[in-house]
């Protein structure tokens, strides 16, 4: 059967058929009286009516073989209107051969011209009437409890919404700002350009306006923090369309309208991936990752798939977070074949089996344990354990496994580390380094800072705080931390994979370092509350917190990459009896103290200055190279 129907057989389309037919006769008749001004002689009579027999039936044919009954008239567009023009035009071609060909007399050449003109404009304009209707444009639909908005941008995206407001119940465009001069003035779709962004306060005085709807999703990140500041400064509660991927994909229309929240502000220019070197890394593979219903784990998980992978195990010590995983991924991707495994990373038999059953050839091992404070104090050796003990685990058994490369998702806090949480990520980083051999497993590892919205985030709390009202509490005023969101922080563990030959550490392009007080303020103004409607409390700095995070260790050296957001960390060497002694060390089954834990990771890690240690301790180890 033909997937391309020339007509759908149902009333519509025959509707249809029967007006353009109509159509085509009125315009062969008004050809001929319009050629002899409404007197028409009665030999020319004769020839209209003779040769209005065969034509329209022609016509007809024509219209089916242009395929002009597979759209709606509701949704008619340029691409129908291209159509019709097509038809009539063939139409005339048909008229003209079977006037040649057939020698028919007193057929006048201006109505051999007219006909096609009159054609297009009677079945373009009855379907441009239908639509505008059907629309309600002609007098426009009014709804009078739609709230005024302003629309910032006057792109491509800017008109596609606007063309949706029309007709939307909860907005209505009263105007919209753009910076270039060149439109401002102009009018989208009955809305004026008022002017540029930096007139948002007066023009929302004047139209009675405190939303404003920012309609450039893929404008720099720059320029929409720049512009976003302007409304929230204006007193504006600022929504936004989602973004090119959200409409890419097809999760979302261009319609709705969400509020702008810190992706948004802190957004960077999107991640380029290398196709060509992910494609053989992951696409057809088995891929293995752990922690795979956490924040980073599961979004690797989800760009994964974009690759096909033949087969993806998920490895999850909370059953909660991996049958919501799998529940998602049943959903959206019921192609790929997953292998949920709830289990702990650190069980070696567990471990074993999972790797002798299904034969992952790249391991991304992202579990772990991310909370300073609360595994710096009573949990230090649970930190150890569960971030080191996993990795060496694993690891090894990839090693005996023949994996053929295994990726570990690190932390900027590893870099000078002054908490256990940090050192123990720096001591998984040592040993996949001391683990590395020329053959046989490639281990990189690959460092970043905070994500936007992760488990045990700020971010977070900071909403929960604003929406009871407040205070917000605020460690330090000059703390700062990197950001970036968790697909850039997937997508770059992904390249930075891709990439790695062994042994390496990874840094991402974390960007520039925000101040948490600044980031507190953006969330109190992004919720439509001023810092004297809601507080910003300055409580100290936690147990194991520092006031700045580093991506590189005072001994190490980055170098460039071809990707423009990595760059690879020359780490110092790993002896391999350091390595001997941390297994000794993980292996120990008494209890452990956070003092006991605190002063090995200090033998091990000479960088490490845990809050605990005095000043002249510190100065000690600096004079001593440790």
């Amino acid at each position: 059967m033909s997937t391309r129907p020339y007509l759908n057989p149902n009333w519509r389309n025959a509707v249809a058929l029967g007006h353009d037919l109509a159509a085509a006769a009125v315009s062969w008749v008004l050809g001929f009286l319009v050629r002899f001004n409404f007197d028409l002689p009665a030999e020319f009579a004769h020839t209209m009516w003779r040769d209005l027999v065969w034509l329209v039936p022609a016509q007809g044919a024509i219209f089916l073989v242009a395929g002009m009954y597979r759209g709606l008239w509701r949704y008619a567009s340029l691409a129908d209107l291209r159509r019709i023009i097509l038809s009539a035009g063939f139409g005339m071609v048909a008229l003209i051969a079977a006037v040649v060909m057939f020698r028919l007399p007193n057929v006048p050449r201006s109505v051999i011209i007219m006909y096609p003109l009159l054609l297009s404009l009677i079945m373009g304009g009855s379907r441009m009437l239908y639509r505008t209707l059907k629309e309600g444009r002609v007098l426009g639909p009014v709804f009078s409890d739609a709230k005024p908005v302003l629309v910032v941008g006057a792109e491509d995206g800017a008109e596609r919404l606007l063309r949706e407001l029309r007709f939307n119940r909860e907005w209505r465009a009263v105007g919209v700002l753009d910076d270039d001069p060149r439109k401002q003035g102009r009018l989208i779709h009955g809305v004026r350009v008022l002017g540029g962004t930096d007139l948002v306060h007066e023009a929302a005085q004047d139209l009675g306006v405190s939303h404003v709807i920012f309609a450039m999703p893929s404008v720099a990140h720059t320029v929409r923090r720049k512009v976003i500041d302007r409304c929230t400064q204006a007193g504006l509660s600022v929504l936004t369309v989602p973004s090119v991927d959200e409409l890419v994909s097809g999760k979302v229309t261009l319609s709705q309208i969400r509020q702008v929240d810190l992706d948004d502000l802190l957004g960077r220019d999107p991640v380029v991936l290398d196709n060509e070197k992910l494609q053989p890394l992951l696409g057809g593979r088995a891929v293995l990752v752990t922690g795979a219903g956490g924040s980073i784990g599961s979004e690797l998980c989800r760009q994964i798939v974009r690759f096909q992978p033949r087969k993806l195990i998920l490895l999850e010590l909370s059953e909660f977070a991996l049958y919501s995983i799998e529940q998602e991924f049943q959903h959206r991707f019921p192609d790929i074949a997953l292998v949920c495994a709830v289990g702990d990373a650190k069980d070696a038999g567990l471990v074993a089996q999972v790797l002798r059953e299904h034969q992952p050839q790249v391991v991304f091992h992202a579990a772990a344990y991310k909370h300073v404070p609360l595994m710096e104090e009573h949990n230090a050796w649970q930190a150890v354990r569960n971030n080191v003990l996993s990795t060496w685990t694993l690891a090894s058994a990839a090693k005996r496994h023949g994996v053929e490369k295994f990726v570990l998702v690190s932390t900027d806090k590893a870099v000078n580390p002054t908490n256990v949480m940090g050192a123990s990520k720096r001591l998984a980083e040592m040993v996949c380094q001391a683990l590395q051999e020329e053959a046989g497993t490639k281990f990189v590892m690959v460092r970043f800072g905070n994500v936007l919205g992760s488990t045990g985030s700020v971010i977070p709390k900071f909403r929960e705080q604003i929406a009871r009202g407040g205070p917000v509490t605020v460690t330090h005023p000059e703390v700062t931390r990197y950001f970036m969101s968790i697909p850039e922080a997937a997508q770059l563990v992904l390249q930075a994979g891709a990439m790695g030959a062994g042994g390496e550490i990874f840094v991402l392009d974390m960007g520039d370092p925000v101040k948490i007080a600044d980031l507190a303020r953006d969330m109190i103004r992004l919720s439509g509350m001023q810092e004297d409607e809601i507080s910003i409390v300055f409580t100290g700095l936690r147990p194991g917190e520092k006031l700045y995070e580093e991506l590189l260790a005072d001994e190490e050296r980055s170098l460039p990459t071809p990707h423009p957001k990595l760059r690879i960390a020359r780490a110092r060497l790993v002896p391999p009896k350091t390595l001997a002694d941390i297994h000794q060390w993980l292996m120990t089954e008494l209890p452990v103290t956070d003092g006991e834990v605190r002063e090995t990771l200090r033998h091990f890690i000479p960088e490490y200055i845990s809050a605990s240690d005095s000043p002249a301790e510190v100065a000690r180890r600096a004079v001593a190279g440790g």
